[in-house]
Formats: structure tokens, C-alpha cells, sequence
């Protein structure tokens, strides 16, 4: 007798996304092109976007981040798009959480909530899932009062609980301690990059660093120059783990070349927190190379954003060089690519047109490179390594 064969493969959840705009607030990112965004990420994380609901307020409200009838109108939903999830375009109190789950009983998850997942799926190593780790403990924390019951038991036992403590302060503690240990051992990475980057100093060669918005093309560029081997696909947040590669520039100098997360619009302060040992080594570099899409409609909003971020990181002075990047699906040649005009500002040093792809004018990025460091004067020995 043949027995019927049950389907285990998870089936994708069905998500609507939500959006508020600020009237009046004059922002260089409308409304829709940061919903596109929000399902690019939500597509990431493997859901199914069935739809999406944008209201415009003075202010989110307090209380359900949607005014009453749009809150309304969002449950009428259910029945026709039959989703399971609703993703907010931005980080919910744990207050508005709770009640959008009491009024909708579904799923309800924010932009930064859906970050941290796709983080966690992407970070490879011990020390970036660490990274990952605190952050979503750090998210976590506050909302404990409505999902303790669905936390993962932590630990507990004979000894653990002190006298009259509710499930969700011992949930607290152990959270609390978590934090504690993950810290400490991200410490122990943080003084181990130290010694590294005292012992590149001592060797006098520089650092250059990649930077930019995610899917730029940052790992493309560094595998095409270094011949590094890392993962590069066409989705948002595929590099969480720093990729250090030496390169040998034109003139026989040595220099290494860095790979970093990328960021992203709205990037969640948490983040940011959670990976400072990481993002030290933008602080160290000696020069950043700003890779930018030009393929994306929001080419010059993502710049910016950049931009944003390392002014809010104290490195808005840091040298840099602007590298277009994809222009092999703007044009045929790089010969036609000279003749386009950019609007995409920066306070670069230079600005170079490039596909990391196809090789196209990486001999000049070098150039450009090598003739910075020879500016100011760090470059190393010729022959180092």
C-alpha cells in the first residue's frame, strides 16, 4: 500500500507591508521608493509580498502606528490577500507591536526586526553571528512583555529563579547575561583586530576600504581586483563578514583592500552598535573607496545615505574616492560611459566610472588609488610582503 506523501517544504509567508509619510516632512526618499526597498528586504528574507498600504500623517500614532481607519482598513485586507505577516516601514515601539498584533492577529514585524533576520541568515562567521546575536537581543529585550512565551529557553533549572520571579524577569536575566557574555567576547575580537592593525602599521602598508550601499557591488569590485573568491550575489546584504585582500598596485606597492557590510536607508542605531568592531576598520583605513550603484533609481538617495552614515560615524572627513559602479548595464563600451553625465555628490578626491564585472577602467581606480597614497605619502615599500 502506497501512503500519501505530505509536503515539508515551508511555504513562503504572505506579507503586506506598511508605510507611513510624514506631511510636510520634506525627505529626500518618498514614501513608495522606501516600500520598494522594504520588499526587496522582505523578498530576502524569502516572504511573498501580496501587498502594501501607505498612509500620510502629521505623525505615526502612538499607540498603532496607523490611524484607526486605516488600521481598519488594513484588517478588511485579511480575507482578500489572506497574508500572515505585516511589515512596517519602520521600528515599531514594543507597545505598537503589541497592540497591531492584538488588532490584526497576525505576524507583526518591523524594518528593523526584518534587517536582523535577513543578518542572521547572511552572517557566516563566529564573529559576525555574535554580532548578530547581541543586536537582536538588544531588539528583543524591551519587547519581552508580549513574546516570552515564544522565546527559546535560554537556560533555567534549580538555582536560576529567584523567589516570586515571573517568567518574563528571569527571561530578562538571562537575556541581560547573554548580552553581558557576547559582549565581552566581542571585546576579545576587538582587542585581536587591534593587534592586527598595529602589526599592518608597523609594515607600513595601507589600508583601503570598501564602502557603500548595500548591493552595490563592494564584493564584486573586491574579487575582481584581489581575486578573492568572495560571495558576491544580487541581493541586499550578502557580505555581514569583513573580507581583508592584499593588492598589488601598478606601481609595485602593496596595499590591502577591505570588505565591509553594507548600509542602507533607515540603517537600525542597534546595528550600527552591534557591529562597531567591525566598522572600527573604517575608522583605521586610509582611504575609502565609495562604491555606488548607478543602475539603482535611487542612485543619488543611497550616496547620501552613505554619506549620513559615515558623517554620524566621525568619518565624514575621511579620504575617499566615488567608484560608479555597473556601468555595463548603462552602456556597451566604457568608451560611452565617459560621456555620461553624473549627479551623484560626494566629497570625494576623485570619481571613477567602472564595472566591476566586466574590468572595466579598474586599471585607472588603481591609479587613482596609488596616486592619493602617494600624495599622502602612505604608501608602502615596494616589494612589502
Amino acid at each position: 500500500m502506497t501512503k500519501d506523501l505530505i509536503n515539508t517544504a515551508a511555504t513562503k509567508e504572505r506579507a503586506i507591508l506598511v508605510g507611513v509619510g510624514i506631511k510636510g516632512e520634506h525627505r529626500n526618499w518618498s514614501i513608495e521608493g522606501s516600500l520598494d526597498e522594504l520588499q526587496q528586504l522582505a523578498k530576502t528574507a524569502g516572504a511573498e509580498v501580496v501587498g502594501r498600504m501607505v498612509q500620510n500623517l502629521e505623525k505615526p500614532s502612538q499607540s498603532h502606528y496607523l490611524g484607526s481607519g486605516k488600521l481598519e482598513e488594513l484588517l478588511s485586507l485579511k480575507d482578500e490577500l489572506k497574508y500572515d505577516t505585516a511589515i512596517f516601514n519602520d521600528e515599531l515601539r514594543p507597545t505598537q507591536q503589541e497592540n497591531l498584533e492584538t488588532a490584526l492577529e497576525v505576524k507583526v514585524i518591523d524594518r528593523t526586526a526584518l534587517i536582523l533576520d535577513i543578518f542572521a541568515r547572511s552572517a557566516c562567521t563566529s564573529e559576525g553571528k555574535l554580532q548578530v546575536e547581541l543586536a537582536q537581543h538588544e531588539y528583543m529585550l524591551p519587547r519581552l512583555a508580549g513574546q516570552w512565551s515564544h522565546l527559546e529557553r535560554l537556560g533555567g533549572g534549580i538555582g536560576t529563579r529567584g523567589p516570586g520571579e515571573s517568567q518574563i524577569e528571569t527571561d530578562r536575566r538571562l537575556i541581560r547575561n547573554r548580552i553581558t557574555s557576547i559582549k565581552k567576547q566581542i571585546e576579545a575580537v576587538r582587542k585581536h583586530r587591534e593587534l592586527y592593525r598595529r602589526k599592518r602599521e608597523q609594515s607600513g602598508t595601507p589600508l583601503v576600504a570598501l564602502v557603500g550601499y548595500t548591493n552595490a557591488g563592494k564584493s564584486t569590485l573586491l574579487n575582481t581586483l584581489c581575486h578573492a573568491g568572495v560571495l558576491a550575489e544580487n541581493k541586499l546584504f550578502s557580505t555581514l563578514d569583513p573580507v581583508t585582500k592584499r593588492l598589488r598596485l601598478p606601481d609595485g606597492r602593496n596595499i590591502l583592500v577591505t570588505d565591509t557590510v553594507g548600509f542602507i536607508h533607515k540603517l537600525p542605531p542597534l546595528i550600527v552598535a552591534a557591529f562597531h568592531a567591525t566598522l572600527e576598520e573604517l575608522d583605521e583605513a586610509d582611504l575609502l573607496l565609495h562604491v555606488v550603484d548607478i543602475t539603482s533609481p535611487d542612485a543619488v538617495n543611497q550616496s547620501q545615505t552613505v554619506e549620513k552614515i559615515l558623517t554620524q560615524l566621525k568619518l565624514g572627513e575621511k579620504p575617499r574616492i566615488t567608484v560608479i559602479n555597473k556601468m555595463d548595464q548603462v552602456v556597451e563600451s566604457i568608451e560611452e560611459a565617459q560621456n555620461i553625465s553624473l549627479d551623484v555628490k560626494s566629497p570625494a578626491q576623485a570619481t571613477v566610472i567602472t564595472s566591476a564585472l566586466k574590468n572595466w577602467n579598474l586599471d585607472k581606480l588603481q591609479e587613482k588609488i596609488g596616486e592619493y597614497l602617494e600624495i599622502s605619502k602612505l604608501g608602502g615599500r615596494e616589494g612589502t610582503g
